[in-house]
Order: structure tokens, then C-alpha cells, then sequence
């Protein structure tokens, strides 16, 4: 007579495994919080008495300081390269609003360099940051 009944052996879980899916896990998720970091260049807000808030997703901005520099996300930037920026933006995704965001001891001629750029590209969609005077 054969015996047909086996004895079950408990299925196993290889556990080392699991810390190195955690680790790749939390590499996974460092690297998309660093993609999605605004680039912010420290500056003083100028005021306004009455403000109107945009959207918050598909803008492009650019950053003025008091030397006058142009940063676009994070890197410094020439006018004809910031033109370039802007036109391939404008070009990818056409729903774009462009945010000039100058500090406050910016001299307008600097601005002014930006807006030009924009008026060549025939850009009407712009905004200008400020925060709410108190």
C-alpha cells in the first residue's frame, strides 16, 4: 500500500529581499520630490493694494533680482537664451502663463528687458508677482 498524504511545508517568504525593495523604494521617491522642486531665487516682494491669484499649475517663471540677472528655473539666463526658453514652452504647451517675479529694488529697465522679450513673441498672457500690501 502507498501512502498518498504528504506532509505541507509551510511556503516561505524571502524576507532579505524585502528591506531592498524598501531601499529602492525610498531612492524612487527622493528623486521625484527633487524633480518637482520650484527653483526660487531669494528676492523682496514688491506690494500691491489689490491682488487677483492665477492658476498654480503651468507657468513659467522667471525671476528677476536687483542686479538685474534672469533665472529660469534655476539657471541664468541671457535674453536671447530666455527667448528661446519661452518660445519652446510656449510652444509645447501654448496654455502657459508666464510669471515675471521681480524683486522689489529691481530697477524697470530690467523688467522691461523681459517684457520686451515677450511682446516680440507676441505673448499676452503674463503675469506679475507681488504679495498683498498689509
Amino acid at each position: 500500500m502507498i501512502n498518498l498524504s504528504r506532509k505541507r511545508k509551510k511556503p516561505l517568504i524571502p524576507m532579505s529581499s524585502m528591506s531592498d525593495i524598501g531601499f529602492l523604494l525610498l531612492i524612487f521617491i527622493m528623486l521625484i520630490s527633487l524633480i518637482n522642486q520650484r527653483h526660487e531665487v531669494p528676492i523682496s516682494y514688491p506690494e500691491a493694494q489689490t491682488l487677483e491669484k492665477t492658476q498654480e499649475k503651468d507657468n513659467l517663471e522667471i525671476w528677476v533680482d536687483r542686479r538685474g540677472e534672469v533665472t529660469v528655473e534655476g539657471k541664468r539666463l541671457g535674453m536671447a537664451e530666455l527667448e528661446a526658453v519661452i518660445a519652446g514652452t510656449l510652444a509645447e504647451k501654448p496654455e502657459t502663463r508666464v510669471h515675471v517675479i521681480a524683486d522689489r529694488e529691481t530697477p524697470y529697465r530690467n523688467v522691461d528687458r523681459v517684457v520686451k522679450v515677450l511682446q516680440r513673441l507676441q505673448h499676452r498672457v503674463v503675469s506679475f508677482v507681488v504679495k498683498e500690501a498689509l
